[in-house]
């Protein structure tokens, strides 16, 4: 049996399924949901209506993007690979109701489970019989299939009630909240893992999303901000508007440099939920949640769901009060917190020269 797997490439470990093929289920997210949410805010407040058209394909395709992101992760071959086309498809669909039959937040998380599921199976049976054109494809199909009717619904109900408590317990007590979602978050997302996938299987959105993009950009900003000494600009951009996982290397290095954007995250958390009332009101922008400033991704997120308020009723209009708050959270308070927390633990010695450079 190991040297079946290992010739058929099917590595069994928490690294390829719970790193690789998650920061891959990200990538897709990102090219097909998060660019249809920009691409759609654009177009509403421009009255474009064809780049509003456009933004909606993006975004239903989300389901088959995310799977053939996993399957390139896993290393499929090309036949298994255009294969979960079909299953990430019916898995975020299937995921995205509950057993009741309600609104679920669990596809993104029932297609990473069940792509990972269907992908091996096809990986497995590749090349195996003089018919393969026939078999890989059917074989990935109805195992992805038959996993999405079986387990997606519940994955998608166990999904909204995590997301539905953690929501519930910020509104409850957004001080203590908005600290642990704003660390929590923002520490996964300087992880080799995906905040983004996570908040979006999740469906975190109201005030634990505001909470949860104030912890993202503590990173990113910080780290970008901080780290501007040895990294100049490029290092600022690369960092500020692209992924704070950069310094990973570093943090593995002298972990120490990674507590000045967890204390930042820990302070800028509460001051989004408690005195801005920062949130991530736009449902389908859950994932915007756990990208922080990544190509604007969580402001822009911010704005879309300002715009669905005001369109609904539940909010007048957009205020200064409210862009002060956004530009305070973001991008202010995390460069010139960290930057402070920075300076300090370099005076002490616990950073060092070089110990933030990028290679």
């Amino acid at each position: 049996m190991k040297e079946f797997l290992k010739r058929k490439n099917i590595v069994i470990s928490g690294k390829r399924y719970g790193i690789d093929a998650l920061s891959a289920m990200a990538q897709g997210l990102f090219a097909s949901l998060l660019i249809g949410t920009i691409l759609n805010t654009i177009g509403k407040q421009a009255g474009i209506g064809w780049l509003t058209e456009v933004g909606g394909y993006a975004s239903s395709m989300s389901g088959s993007a995310m799977a053939v992101a996993i399957g390139y992760a896993l290393q499929a071959p090309p036949l298994v690979l255009f294969s979960l086309v079909t299953v990430g498809y019916a898995a975020n669909a299937l995921g995205s109701t509950t057993l009741s039959g309600g609104a679920g937040a669990g596809g993104p998380l029932a297609v990473l489970f069940i792509a990972i599921i269907a992908a091996e199976c096809g990986k497995a049976v590749a090349g195996e019989t003089k018919v393969d054109i026939l078999v890989t494809p059917i074989t990935t199909i109805l195992v992805g299939l038959a996993m999405s009717y079986l387990i997606a619904p519940a994955i998608g109900t166990a999904a909204s009630s995590v997301g539905s408590v953690v929501m519930w317990a910020t509104e409850q007590q957004p001080f203590l909240m908005g600290i642990i979602v704003s660390v929590v978050v923002g520490i996964a997302l300087t992880l080799p893992i995906s905040s983004a996938a996570i908040c979006a299987a999740l469906g975190l959105t109201g005030l634990a999303g505001g909470a949860a993009v104030a912890g993202c950009c503590a990173q990113m900003v910080g780290f970008a901000c901080m780290s501007f000494k040895e990294n100049k600009w490029g290092g600022l951009i690369s960092q500020g508007i692209g992924t704070s996982m950069l310094q990973m290397g570093n943090i593995v290095k002298n972990p120490k440099i990674w507590i000045a954007p967890i204390l930042t995250s820990a302070i800028t958390g509460p001051i989004a939920t408690c005195v801005f009332h920062l949130q991530m009101n736009d449902p389908a922008s859950a994932v915007a949640s756990g990208m922080g400033t990544c190509g604007l991704v969580g402001q822009i997120g911010v704005y879309a769901g300002w715009v669905a308020d005001v369109a609904s009723g539940a909010k007048a209009s957009i205020t200064a009060f409210d862009w002060i708050g956004l530009f305070l959270i973001c991008f202010i308070l995390p460069a010139v917190l960290t930057t402070l927390f920075g300076a300090w633990f370099r005076k002490i010695g616990w950073i060092k020269e070089g110990d933030l450079k990028l290679s």
